[in-house]
């Protein structure tokens, strides 16, 4: 069930163009010395960490072409420049909404016919999942996060493997987009 929600974490970065992504990076770093890059293994207890394996599969394919893009290749892991990595989590929301349904003209209100009017207010309540997936790049000499990008956006149902490969593929390609980073002067 866990790795069902993990898996809907990252449908929920659709194509609505309604993702929000974010980097950050430790400014003391060159990030033009990193040509390779290798995965991390991910250890299969850990909580909230690894997608299904169609899922997984989609996502570091997508990482690997962007990074490829990027002029990063892909090689193992004790030659690697950084170490790549990628978290899931899904968090609940909630949105009241609270407005006002009718109000204005209503001739049979008040002594004065045609004056006056009536208020009617409506709240809905609705609950819904906001999912974020996260990739982190790790100095393989230092060992040190060095750059982290992070897109979120809330969950909706796709139904074919076609769709969410777009999803993903798009979701990816928003937050590698800030990779490597620019330092403002």
């Amino acid at each position: 069930m866990k790795n069902l929600l993990i898996a809907a974490a990252v449908l929920a970065l659709s194509a609505c163009s309604t993702l929000k992504s974010n980097s950050d990076f430790d400014p003391s770093v060159s990030f033009d010395q990193y040509k390779t890059y290798a995965w991390v293994e991910q250890k299969s207890d850990e909580v909230g960490y690894q997608l299904d394996g169609l899922m997984d599969q989609r996502v570091r394919a997508a990482v690997n072409d962007q990074l490829n893009l990027k002029g990063l290749a892909k090689t193992d892991k004790q030659s690697a420049d950084l170490l790549i990595n990628y978290i899931t989590k899904v968090d609940k929301k909630i949105n009241i909404d609270t407005f006002n349904s009718h109000y204005g003209y209503n001739p049979y209100y008040g002594p004065r016919w045609g004056w006056g009017g009536s208020i009617q207010t409506e709240t809905t309540v609705r609950e819904y999942d906001v999912g974020t997936l996260m990739v982190d790049l790790v100095d393989n000499k230092t060992n040190k996060l060095v750059w982290r990008g992070t897109v979120a956006d809330t969950i909706r149902e796709q139904n074919t493997p076609e769709q969410r490969i777009q999803i993903i593929n798009k979701a990816i390609a928003t937050v590698m987009m800030e990779y490597p980073p620019k330092l403002s002067k």
